[in-house]
C-alpha cells in the first residue's frame, strides 16, 4: 500500500512546455473524457510529422488516471475489505446451493427431455403446416388465375372481346403482382399486351369489314328511303286527285255524292326503330346493323383507345363519303343519278343513327361539315349535268329524284335548301327544252294530220278523246260510231299540251316554291301563244288548199278554243289553286291568230269558189226589156253552193264560226255585185237590170233568213247586214226621191253603207230613157220628169262634193 501510495507522489507532474503543448493537452484530455473521436488529433500528429507528441500527451492523461484510479481504491479499501469477507462467508452456501441447482438440473432435464422433443415436434409440425397453408393459398391463386386464363381464352375463342378483355384486367389488377410463380408472371406479363394487342386486331378487322359492308347497305338503304318517300308523294297525289275531282263535283253542283277522306298508315319510316331506342344489332326494319361499330368503340373504351378510335372512324367515313362523289365518265348520268343520290342518302342516313345511339362517336359539327361537304358537292355535280342535259325529260327525271333526296333527307334534320335553290335555277332551261320539244312533237302531229273527222267506234276511245279534255258540248254520250267534229290533230295536240302542263307542275313542284301556277301559267301561255299557235300558222298557210281542209282546221280552232279553258283549269287544278282564281286571271283566247287566219282562210277560198259562180254575172242583161222573176243565174248558182256548204259544215263548225265565214262570204258578193255595176264591164244598165238586182238580193237575203233554225234570230239578221251595201245601193237606185241621199238623218238610217262616190258612178251608168222612174223625152216624160230631175240633181250635188 505504501508502495502505491510513494508510486503516486513521485509521479511526474505534467511537463511543463509552451501554452500551445498545454492546449492540445488540454483538448485531447477533454475529448477522451467526453467519448470524442480522437481521428483528428492523430491525423493532425501525423500531417505534423510530431506523433511522439501526440504520444506523449496520451501516455501522460493515462498516468493521470492511474492516480485518480489509486485514490479511488484507496478511499473504499476497508468496505472492499469487508466484501470479501462477506463473500467467504457466502462461499459456503454457494456450494450448497451449486450442489442442490446441479441435482434440481439432473431432475429437469429427465423431466423435461420428453417435452422438449415433443416441443420441438410441434414446431416441426407448425412449420409443416404454415408451409402447407401457404402452399394451398398459392394453389387457390394459381387456380383462379388459371380459370380467369381459361374464361379469356374461351372469350377470346367466340371473339366476346369485351369480356376477354374484362378477364386480362381482372388477371392484371388482382393476380398478377400475387402471382406466387415467377415463371407464371413473366408469362402473364409477356402474354396480356399481345391479347390486347390481337383484340384491337381482330376488332379493327371487324370494323374494317363493316365499312366495306355499309357502304353497299347505304345504297340499299338510300334507295329504299328514297322509295318510301316516293310512295307517300304518290299516296299525296292520288289523294288531291280525289280532292280536285270533289271540287269539280262541287262545282257541277253534283251535291248527291258524298266523299270522304280514308285515313291510311304510312309505312314505318326508316328511321324509326333508332330515332329514339339504340338497336344493338339485327337488321330490324332498318336494313342495317350497327352492331359492329357499337362492338368496336366498346372495346376500344375498355383498350383506352376511344378518341384515337373515334378519329379513325371520321376520317374513314369521310373518305368513303369522298369517294361516293365520285361520278363515273364511263356511264350516263341519267343512268348512274339514282344510285349516287341513294349512296349519299344512305350515307348520311347511317350517319344520323350513329350520331344519335352512339353515344358521342361521331359529333354533331363532324356530321354538318360531311352534309356541308356532301350539299356543295351534289350542287357542283347538278350544276354541271344540268348544263350538259338538252332533253327536258332527263333533266325531269333527275329533279324529281333529288327532291325526292330531299325531302327523304330533311326528316332526318339536314338541310337542303341549296339543293332546291339550284333546281329552281335551271327552270328556264328546263321550259325552253320542253317547248322545244313540244314544238317538235307538235310539227310531226300537225304533219300527219289528214283533214279528216276523227272517228271513235268505242266509248273508251271517247272518254280518251273527248271527256279527258273537256271538249264535248254535252253531258250525253253520244251513240258509236260516233264521228267527231275535229281531226286526230285536235286530241293529240291536247295530249302534248296536257303532257307539258304536268310536266311543267312536277318540275316546279316539291322545289321550295309553294305558289306557282303563275310560273306554270306564264310557259303554258308561251306554249300556246308561240309553239302551238305559231304551228297552226304555218300549217294553215302551207298545208291547206281546199274548202274541206280549210274547214276542218276551222272547226279544230274552235274545239281547242275549249280546250284552251281545260288548260288553264287543268293547270290551276295541278298547282293546287282554286279554279276562280284562276279564271279571274284568264286572258283572251290565246290561238287568236291561227283561229283568225283559219277563218281568213276558209272564207278567202269561199271567195274564191264564189266567185268562180259570180263570173256568171257578166251573162246578165243590163238593158233587158223585163225583170228577171226568179233572179240571175249567178245568184242561183252561188244559193246552191251556199246551201250545200252549209249543210256541210253545220255538222263540223260551231255556229258563231259559220256565221263569221258566211257573213264575210255575203259581205264579199255584196261588194262583188257593187263592184260589177262600178266597173267597166257594166257601161250602163236600165231599171229592169236593177229590178233583177234587186231579185238577186232578196234571194241571198232570204238564204240569210233560212240560217235561223241554225243561227239566232239575231245572228240571222247580222248576217242580212252583210249584204247592206248591195241592198242600199239597190234601194236608191229603185227609189223615188234619191236626192233623199242628201239628208244626213236619212242617209245615216237608209244608206250608210254607201260611199257617195260610187253612187255618183254607179247613177251616171244608169240612162235608159224608158226607165219608169226617170222617164224618156216622150210623151211619159211628165210623169218620169221629177224623178229623172231628183236623180239628176243628186249627182251633180255629189259631184260637188268630191
Amino acid at each position: 500500500m505504501q508502495t502505491s501510495k510513494m508510486r503516486r507522489k513521485v509521479a511526474p507532474a505534467a511537463a511543463d512546455g509552451d501554452s500551445s503543448e498545454k492546449f492540445d493537452q488540454l483538448l485531447l484530455s477533454s475529448s477522451i473524457c467526453n467519448n470524442e473521436d480522437l481521428g483528428p488529433f492523430v491525423r493532425k500528429a501525423f500531417a505534423s510529422g510530431k506523433p511522439e507528441t501526440l504520444m506523449h500527451h496520451l501516455r501522460h492523461f493515462a498516468r493521470s488516471k492511474e492516480s485518480e484510479i489509486e485514490e479511488v481504491c484507496k478511499a473504499h479499501y476497508q468496505d472492499f475489505i469487508m466484501a470479501v469477507d462477506d463473500l467467504r462467508s457466502l462461499l459456503s452456501d454457494v456450494d450448497s446451493l451449486k450442489s442442490s441447482l446441479y441435482n434440481s438440473n439432473i431432475q429437469l432435464q429427465s423431466v423435461a427431455g420428453p417435452l422438449l422433443s415433443s416441443l420441438d415436434a410441434f414446431v416441426e409440425a407448425r412449420n409443416i403446416s404454415k408451409n402447407v397453408s401457404l402452399a394451398l393459398e398459392s394453389v387457390r391463386k394459381c387456380v383462379k388465375l388459371a380459370d380467369l386464363c381459361s374464361r379469356a381464352n374461351f372469350h377470346l375463342s367466340n371473339n366476346n372481346f369485351y369480356m376477354a378483355l374484362k378477364c386480362v384486367d381482372s388477371i392484371e389488377g388482382e393476380f398478377i403482382d400475387k402471382t406466387p410463380s415467377s415463371t407464371l408472371r413473366r408469362m402473364l406479363e409477356k402474354q396480356i399486351p399481345e391479347i390486347r394487342s390481337y383484340i384491337e386486331r381482330k376488332i379493327n378487322k371487324e370494323f374494317g369489314d363493316w365499312l366495306v359492308e355499309i357502304r353497299i347497305v347505304s345504297r340499299n338503304l338510300g334507295q329504299l328511303a328514297i322509295g318510301q318517300a316516293s310512295s307517300a308523294r304518290q299516296r299525296e297525289e292520288e289523294l288531291r286527285v280525289k280532292q280536285r275531282q270533289a271540287e269539280e263535283q262541287s262545282r257541277l253542283s253534283l251535291r248527291d255524292c258524298v266523299y270522304a277522306l280514308e285515313e291510311e298508315d304510312d309505312e314505318d319510316e326508316l328511321g324509326d326503330q333508332g330515332k329514339d331506342g339504340y338497336n344493338n344489332g339485327g337488321s330490324g326494319g332498318l336494313g342495317f346493323d350497327l352492331t359492329p361499330l357499337y362492338k368496336a368503340d366498346h372495346i376500344h373504351q375498355t383498350l383506352g383507345l376511344e378518341d384515337r378510335f373515334r378519329q379513325y372512324y371520321f376520317e374513314n367515313r369521310k373518305l368513303q363519303l369522298t369517294s361516293d362523289f365520285q361520278v363515273s365518265s364511263m356511264t350516263p348520268f341519267l343512268e348512274s343519278h339514282q344510285t349516287f343520290f341513294a349512296q349519299i342518302a344512305g350515307f348520311f342516313i347511317v350517319e344520323d343513327r350513329v350520331f344519335r345511339t352512339s353515344g358521342g362517336l361521331i359529333s354533331k359539327m363532324d356530321v354538318e361539315n360531311l352534309w356541308e361537304t356532301a350539299v356543295s358537292k351534289m350542287c357542283s355535280v347538278l350544276e354541271d349535268q344540268f348544263s350538259r342535259m338538252q332533253t327536258a325529260n332527263h333533266l325531269l327525271l333527275i329533279k324529281d329524284y333529288v327532291s325526292l333526296l330531299g325531302v327523304t333527307l330533311r326528316r332526318y334534320g339536314y338541310p337542303v335548301d341549296p339543293l332546291l335553290d339550284v333546281l329552281s335555277k335551271h327552270r328556264d332551261k328546263y321550259h325552253e327544252l320542253l317547248l322545244s320539244d313540244c314544238r317538235k312533237q307538235i310539227g310531226e302531229v300537225l304533219a300527219a294530220d289528214k283533214f279528216e273527222q276523227m272517228l271513235m267506234k268505242k266509248e273508251y276511245e271517247y272518254s280518251m278523246n273527248v271527256l279527258s279534255f273537256q271538249l264535248q258540248t254535252s253531258d250525253i254520250t253520244p251513240a258509236f260510231p260516233f264521228v267527231a267534229p275535229f281531226s286526230s290533230t285536235v286530241p293529240d295536240c291536247c295530249r302534248i299540251v296536257r303532257s307539258f302542263i304536268e310536266d311543267s307542275v312536277s318540275f316546279m313542284s316539291y322545289g321550295g316554291q309553294l305558289e306557282f301556277y303563275d310560273v306554270v301559267k306564264k310557259y303554258l301561255d308561251r306554249l300556246l301563244n308561240e309553239v302551238l299557235d305559231g304551228a297552226l300558222l304555218k300549217l294553215i298557210n302551207t298545208s291547206v288548199h281546199g274548202v274541206s281542209q280549210a274547214m276542218q282546221v276551222a272547226a279544230n280552232m274552235a274545239v281547242l278554243e275549249r280546250a284552251c279553258d281545260f288548260f288553264f283549269r287543268h293547270a290551276a287544278q295541278l298547282s293546287g289553286i282554286p279554279l276562280r282564281m284562276a279564271e279571274r286571271g284568264r286572258r283572251q283566247f290565246p290561238l287568236n291568230n291561227a283561229r283568225d287566219a283559219a277563218e281568213e282562210m276558209l272564207s278567202g277560198l269561199l271567195k274564191a269558189k264564189v266567185d268562180g259562180f259570180m263570173t256568171l254575172i257578166e251573162n246578165v242583161n243590163w238593158m233587158a226589156d223585163e225583170p228577171p222573176l226568179s233572179g240571175n243565174e249567178f245568184v242561183n248558182e252561188v244559193i246552191i253552193y251556199l246551201e250545200t256548204l252549209v249543210s256541210t259544215a253545220q255538222q263540223i263548225l260551231p255556229a258563231m264560226v259559220l256565221k263569221r265565214v258566211l257573213q264575210d262570204v255575203l259581205s264579199h258578193i255584196s261588194e262583188k255585185i257593187v263592184g260589177t255595176l262600178l266597173g267597166d264591164s257594166v257601161k250602163r244598165f236600165n231599171v229592169n237590170a236593177v229590178m233583177g238586182l234587186d231579185v238577186d238580193i232578196r234571194l241571198l237575203e232570204s238564204f240569210a233568213d233560212n240560217q235561223a233554225s241554225l243561227l239566232s234570230e239575231a245572228d240571222a239578221a247580222q248576217l242580212k247586214t252583210a249584204l247592206s251595201e248591195a241592198r242600199q245601193l239597190i234601194n236608191l237606185l229603185l227609189s223615188n226621191n234619191p236626192e233623199n241621199f242628201l239628208n244626213p238623218v236619212i242617209r245615216e238610217r237608209s244608206y250608210n253603207a254607201l260611199d257617195y262616190r260610187k253612187v255618183v258612178t254607179i247613177s251616171e251608168k244608169l240612162r235608159d230613157p224608158s226607165d219608169r222612174l226617170f222617164g224618156t223625152f216622150g210623151g211619159r216624160g211628165l210623169k218620169q220628169n221629177p224623178k229623172k230631175k231628183s236623180l239628176d240633181a243628186l249627182i251633180k250635188r255629189l259631184k260637188d262634193v268630191s
